[in-house]
């Protein structure tokens, strides 16, 4: 087994390598001037059962591009198995077709993964589970809701005085989730969106009076949908919110929004690796590694995955 990265995330696929106890592999990734990408491994592969750590997150094209490139440099250096890890997926968002006339792009990059050699691939929290079907190769998906438990629960905040809210209808799911495992109710958010990264807060649906709010979704993109829902609970009553997500892409003005919202905390995941200038005070980011890399050991040696988040659970509580 070897394990290389990609320039998307390079922190958490050492931080994934050393919980394996093996180094990264040795390989070169250059870009051109005008934007062509260049990759090469710089040691044999041939025979050997390869994992690839990429976060396909912005820029999406270019990190995207790369992943298909280093996969296909590994399948042309003659690879057993190449296995792609994708702690965030890109373009997951565009997973059905809700217009006439709009592409299902999620399915397109399926396609594109496996027409350039990946024979699995890991993937963390989709915005939609059914894009496991968009593969005709194995996919697995691992979720951070094991890492969020535990970190909810050694902070207190579970039982009665606590709410898990969803920001929409979509994300109900999620949030019944974490709230029996929290041993507490939901609350929903229903929302309209008059065009893509805009919401508009409708109404709230559930009991939050007086009560510590945590919002939970897969994604925060520009913080639209979070802030807006922090200010509508408090205006009706909860006495404080808290917010945490597996993907922290944090685009445009999310960032100076989530600082001029009273949230408490906001709990992510490093699946997305952050730069210093999007990091707050009352932020707080939990790593994956650990997940990810017993899943990798675990899909190397052919054994059950849904075991392991299972015990992750039960453990947890």
């Amino acid at each position: 087994m070897k394990i290389f990265s990609g320039t998307s995330n390079k922190t958490l696929a050492q931080k994934i390598a050393y919980k394996l106890g093996m180094p990264l592999g040795n390989s070169e990734i250059v870009r051109f001037q005008d934007g062509e990408v260049y990759a090469r491994i710089d040691e044999t592969v041939r025979g050997e059962t390869v994992f690839v750590v990429q976060s396909t997150s912005n820029p999406v094209n270019e990190n995207l591009m790369e992943l298909l490139i280093f996969v296909d440099a590994l399948k042309r250096a003659s690879a057993k198995a190449i296995v792609a890890v994708i702690p965030y997926y890109g373009y997951a968002r565009q997973d059905r077709k809700a217009l006439p006339r709009e592409p299902i792009t999620a399915k397109l990059v399926a396609d594109l993964l496996t027409s350039a050699g990946a024979t699995r691939v890991m993937m963390m929290d989709l915005h939609a589970r059914q894009i496991q079907g968009f593969f005709d190769i194995p996919a697995d998906h691992m979720e951070a809701m094991p890492l969020l438990v535990n970190y909810f629960v050694s902070k207190g905040l579970h039982g009665d005085d606590v709410v898990v809210v969803s920001p929409d209808v979509g994300g109900v799911k999620r949030a019944r989730k974490l709230a029996e495992w929290l041993n507490t109710s939901i609350a929903i958010i229903d929302k309209r969106r008059p065009k893509p990264n805009v919401s508009e807060v409708m109404n709230i649906i559930g009991d939050i009076e007086g009560k510590k709010a945590i919002f939970i979704d897969d994604m925060i993109d520009t913080a639209g949908t979070i802030t807006n829902g922090v200010k509508a609970i408090l205006q009706r009553g909860a006495k404080e919110a808290y917010a945490c997500c597996t993907h922290a892409l944090f685009s445009g003005p999310a960032v100076e929004r989530l600082k001029n919202t009273p949230l408490k905390e906001i709990v992510i995941t490093d699946t997305i690796e952050l730069p210093e200038d999007k990091k707050m005070d009352n932020l707080t980011i939990l790593s994956v590694d650990v997940l990810l890399s017993e899943a990798i050991r675990r899909v190397y040696n052919n054994e059950s995955l849904s075991q392991l988040f299972e015990h992750k659970m039960k453990s947890n509580i």
